[in-house]
């Protein structure tokens, strides 16, 4: 259907408008957590497909960091394991890591990587087991009754070589990274997708960290979205009440990156498609903006 007139000069305004931001971060490095209803709904999953190679074929250089929760539930289910959790950390012995392996570093990185590739993308899918580029621990947790306890191939990351990356990156390839260490004796670790995206972020020292969720950002306690926030803002808001539960981890995640180098963090709204382009791109964005 063609364009009215009144139609087509609002849509050459927000071709205009996303220019300047085009510039700024042309050769800069924006490192995204991809998770939540954006890798479960189909039409938000070509979306985001689409933004990622866009972003691309602008000049800048966009990493994906994937979790896959849901989609290692559901296999657990199949095989008739029961998924346990302490501390909200999915307790991981030598099977559910297989498991956690085949789901993570198999069907949902190969499916985020052909998604990519069919929208006229490269991407590279890998693990951190790949060339070893992301080192890890066992990670230490205490139960309800602050005792540690052992829980399994669960890990955090110890050091990132960011070689392999930077590599996919000078060329015209989109790295797509499942959250999976390695350790000293060759272990895997399951690794929270959230820890290593800031984690890449810092080593990267990228332009933007962004973490999609299912929610609008940082809410205020009448349900607004906050943004251009600060670590005394945040620190704030936590201390009266106003962040907390599931927010929390992600909000540290995002202080702790932009301490350590990197420009800006943003969680925004996975379930609004192009949430990606419209946060980067445009004035008003979608989501929550934190900055050092």
């Amino acid at each position: 259907m063609p364009l009215t007139p009144s139609s087509a000069k609002q849509k050459a305004r927000d071709l205009a408008e996303a220019l300047p931001y085009i510039q700024r971060f042309h050769g800069k490095t924006i490192v995204i957590k991809y998770g939540g209803n954006a890798m479960i709904d189909e039409a938000l999953k070509h979306g985001f497909a689409r933004d990622v190679v866009l972003l691309k074929l602008v000049g800048m250089n966009p990493v994906v960091v994937h979790g896959g929760g849901p989609h290692i539930n559901a296999l657990l289910a199949k095989v008739g394991k029961q998924s346990q959790f302490v501390a909200g950390m999915r307790v991981t012995d030598r099977e559910t890591m297989d498991v956690v392996e085949m789901v993570l570093g198999g069907a949902v990185n190969k499916d985020i990587v052909n998604l990519i590739n069919q929208q006229g993308g490269m991407a590279v899918g890998l693990t951190g087991k790949d060339g070893s580029f992301i080192r890890a621990r066992k990670l230490k947790v205490k139960n309800a009754d602050e005792e540690w306890i052992d829980i399994g191939h669960v890990g955090e990351v110890v050091a990132i070589d960011p070689e392999l990356v930077t590599l996919l990156d000078s060329g015209d390839f989109i790295p797509v990274i499942a959250p999976i260490g390695v350790g000293k004796e060759g272990e895997a670790y399951n690794i929270n997708a959230d820890l290593v995206a800031g984690k890449l972020a810092v080593t990267l020292q990228a332009e933007k960290l962004i973490l999609l969720t299912n929610t609008a950002g940082v809410l205020d306690r009448a349900g607004g979205v906050l943004t251009g926030l600060t670590l005394a803002k945040v620190n704030e808001l936590i201390a009266n009440g106003t962040i907390s539960g599931g927010m929390l981890p992600k909000i540290q995640c995002a202080l702790d990156a932009v301490a350590n180098g990197v420009k800006a963090a943003h969680i925004i709204d996975g379930r609004v498609e192009h949430a990606l382009l419209l946060e980067i791109l445009t004035d008003e964005g979608v989501g929550t903006l934190i900055r050092g």
